[in-house]
């Protein structure tokens, strides 16, 4: 299934349509289907169908993708691709074979999928009525403070924990909330706690954006103007090689480097899903073609942060990992993280992201709220805070810093401007540096619409509003 359940935001918008009726098939019907299964580059994955709405998933590792039927023994995913199951001459379900060609094998029927996991909380009554609590300190750095000294709505935000629990708003796995430099709100989900590690999907961009400014505040990396192909002295590039010449790390972090892999453009030539099964992803990215110039029109395109990942790896000679850790991740006192950051195929399915605790990631949005200063010290310079939360280029029509964005939220008729590190499936970290806020919000809406910005826009913004 070639990259189909980790394609980025905007990939469910492939055009495809069947000319059959919506296909209904029992819970009990579906349950036939569940299972562990071969996937891509020889990995596994799960079928499983929710005993909440009799929804068939594919899981891979945690992540849950929505399969709809078609016809018997026909589904679809969220790219409206395939996915066709077959089966044995006992008439039992034996595998699928995806768009039509690649043929993967059911291995274990014997999978057990806990009924917490599909449940926002597990058995809650129905007259249930939420409580707050203030969160709990944990001596991890992270300064905790109650509700009702943080200018918050407390009905707005019980409110936005009744239809989160009641599944209104389904897959939000947590929700938290720094004001004035203390958490005041932490909240989770299904399966979630403020110890287990979530994927950060796109937002891992942010962080290589911190690590670069790290090691050029090190004086590891000279400057922002340096030029990119230097550092591959040991690769031979194809295409447009006198433009690629002239690429600097700046252009990496603003997705102005002129390289044809725009997520958004279905016809450029570099396209992630392809790139994530080469055994070289730097090979792959440095031999596409040049749409453009570099520091041209910003194109939103996933080798820019995977070619500075390596590039920081070269001037420290350290892994990516291990130079978080000896820096970012020990100053914020992140212990507790797994970041596989191998730019080949051995990392098809994690992309090279970081898998952080959402209570972590808060303490990544307010390190940079205070202008990179944590606990007193100053852990990532000013300039390259206000450098990276300032506009260099537009991607999708919103403005765009150093690997962050720009985005506004419009919070019943106030419109407040948010900078952010984001991911697919609902991955967000906002600050609004005018309200001294910051809010953390991680969910499971792969490949589709997520409800983090309307949840901030709804319940967490207005409390701010002039009255």
């Amino acid at each position: 299934m070639k990259k189909v359940f980790l394609l980025t935001t905007f990939a469910f918008l492939i055009a495809f349509s069947y000319s059959q009726e919506t296909y209904n098939i029992t819970y009990k019907q579906l349950k036939d289907y569940e299972g562990l299964y071969e996937y891509q580059n020889n990995a596994t994955l799960k079928i499983a169908i929710s005993p909440k709405d009799s929804i068939m998933y594919a899981i891979i590792n945690e992540s849950k993708y929505k399969l709809s039927p078609v016809e018997k023994d026909l589904f679809i995913d969220m790219t409206k691709t395939k996915v066709q199951f077959f089966r044995n001459k006992k008439n039992k379900i034996a595998g699928y074979y995806y768009a039509g060609k690649d043929t993967f094998n059911l291995l274990s029927t014997k999978v057990a999928f806990p009924k917490t996991m599909w449940y926002p909380r597990y058995n809650v009554p129905k007259n249930y009525k939420y409580s707050y609590q203030q969160p709990k300190n944990d001596n991890d750095g992270l300064q905790t403070g109650n509700i009702k000294n943080a200018s918050l709505d407390t009905a707005l935000l019980n409110e936005m924990m009744r239809k989160i629990l009641d599944g209104t708003y389904p897959n939000v796995h947590s929700v938290l909330i720094i004001k004035d430099g203390k958490l005041v709100f932490e909240e989770y989900f299904y399966e979630y706690n403020k110890t287990k590690l979530h994927e950060l999907r796109s937002a891992t961009k942010s962080y290589i954006s911190a690590l670069a400014g790290i090691a050029i505040d090190k004086g590891y990396i000279k400057s922002v103007k340096e030029k990119i192909l230097t550092y591959f002295p040991e690769y031979t590039f194809r295409n447009n090689l006198n433009a690629k010449n002239q690429i600097s790390i700046e252009n990496l972090l603003t997705n102005q480097s002129g390289l044809d892999c725009d997520v958004y453009n279905p016809k450029a030539v570099g396209n992630e899903s392809i790139m994530a099964y080469e055994n070289d992803w730097i090979q792959y990215s440095l031999d596409l073609p040049m749409k453009d110039s570099a520091g041209g029109i910003g194109q939103y395109c996933s080798s820019n942060p995977i070619i500075l990942g390596r590039i920081i790896e070269k001037a420290t000679k350290m892994t990516v990992p291990e130079f978080a850790r000896q820096t970012l991740f020990k100053d914020l006192g992140i212990n507790n993280f797994i970041w596989n950051f191998k730019p080949n195929k051995s990392s098809a399915e994690t992309f090279c992201q970081v898998n952080l605790t959402p209570r972590d990631m808060a303490k990544f949005g307010l390190l940079y709220l205070n202008n990179g200063v944590w606990n007193d010290k100053q852990v990532i310079s000013k300039e390259w805070v206000e450098q990276s939360l300032a506009k260099h280029s537009i991607l999708a029509g919103l403005d765009y810093g150093y690997l962050w964005w720009t985005k506004y939220l419009d919070a019943e008729g106030v419109r407040y401007y948010g900078k952010l590190a984001q991911g697919n499936g609902g991955q967000k970290i906002y600050i609004f540096k005018e309200l001294n806020l910051v809010t953390v919000i991680t969910a499971g809406h792969y490949n589709m619409q997520s409800s983090s910005n309307e949840i901030n826009a709804k319940y967490i913004l207005p409390a701010f509003n002039k009255k």
